[in-house]
């Protein structure tokens, strides 16, 4: 008897087979599928890397501009500079070829030469007064009176070969007015205020000395008064009023010295003042303070010290001389 087999049990290997090659499928379509993820992937970091690198050359073609336009910047302002110092060479060239040109157009005046040897003389009189003024008398204001005249005296003359005694002169007298006030009137100042103060010097001790003063001093303090004999401070009124006296006439003795200026007598009777000062008031605050001023004031100048002072005269002699030599 021949049976056949069900046909189920015919089914099976092609079913295997389909189920084998949907999987197959499966795995090829995921291959594929994870082959096309890492490639976008790869393909987004790409961009965005260069992305930062376009950006990055941005950043550093910002920067070259930034610094070029720094540097352009920077020779414009030196350009500027540059034409700024031309500009004001030139101003001076024009006014002084306009100097020359007025010097020149006045060279045919036939009585030119008896004018300006009158102006010469005056100019050098006015000079000397000056530095006599200052150095003798220290009167700053009166030197710069006297040379002010002699520029103004000096630009009469329309000689060219002046041109460089009138710098010089300008030059000297910018020297006076940076010396400012006079050296006679800044000492005298400070003595009136060194006068004033002493009259409010305390004539009575420390109280922070007479603290520590032994026990049978403020035992007896209320019935006799105890004074150190070595103590140098005058007590009796006459006495003071006599230091007192003396003191305003050392201080007339100092006003003195400082008019005629005598450096040594004007020290000395700056020494005697402090030394009647430690017996005109008693040790303090106050009483140190004003010889603290006085040390100031013993080092203080009584002459302005000049360094051009009389180089004009000096030029304009040797000027003169040259000329009479020719």
């Amino acid at each position: 008897m021949n049976e056949t087999p069900p046909p189920t049990l015919r089914r099976i290997p092609w079913l295997w087979l389909l189920l084998l090659l949907t999987l197959t499928g499966l795995g090829m379509m995921s291959w594929y599928g994870w082959r096309y993820w890492q490639a976008q992937s790869n393909a987004a970091q790409q961009a965005k890397l260069e992305e930062q690198q376009h950006w990055q050359s941005l950043n550093q073609t910002l920067q070259i501009l930034r610094s070029g336009q720094d540097f352009a910047y920077k020779r414009l302002r030196d350009l500027d500079d540059t034409n700024r110092v031309l500009r004001d060479e030139i101003l001076g060239l024009s006014q002084r070829s306009a100097l020359l040109e007025q010097t020149v157009a006045r060279l045919s005046d036939p009585n030119r030469h008896g004018t300006q040897a009158l102006r010469l003389d005056e100019i050098e009189t006015l000079l000397r007064l000056g530095q006599q003024l200052l150095t003798i008398a220290s009167d700053v204001d009166g030197a710069r009176r006297a040379y002010s005249l002699a520029a103004s005296t000096l630009e009469g003359l329309d000689d060219p070969g002046y041109l460089n005694l009138r710098q010089t002169l300008m030059q000297e007298r910018n020297a006076l007015d940076t010396l400012g006030e006079s050296p006679q009137k800044r000492v005298n100042a400070a003595l009136e205020r060194f006068d004033k103060a002493l009259q409010q010097l305390p004539q009575n001790p420390n109280p922070e000395t007479t603290n520590i003063q032994p026990w049978w001093h403020k035992v007896l303090s209320p019935l006799v008064r105890i004074t150190p004999s070595h103590s140098p401070v005058l007590l009796a009124e006459s006495e003071r009023q006599s230091a007192q006296d003396a003191l305003q006439i050392e201080l007339s003795l100092v006003r003195a010295a400082v008019e005629r200026n005598d450096p040594s007598s004007y020290v000395t009777a700056l020494h005697r003042i402090d030394a009647m000062m430690q017996r005109l008031w008693p040790d303090s605050a106050a009483q140190r303070a004003r010889h603290a001023e006085l040390v100031l004031l013993a080092k203080a100048e009584l002459r302005p010290t000049l360094s051009e002072l009389g180089t004009t005269l000096l030029q304009l002699q040797s000027i003169r001389q040259g000329s009479h030599h020719q």
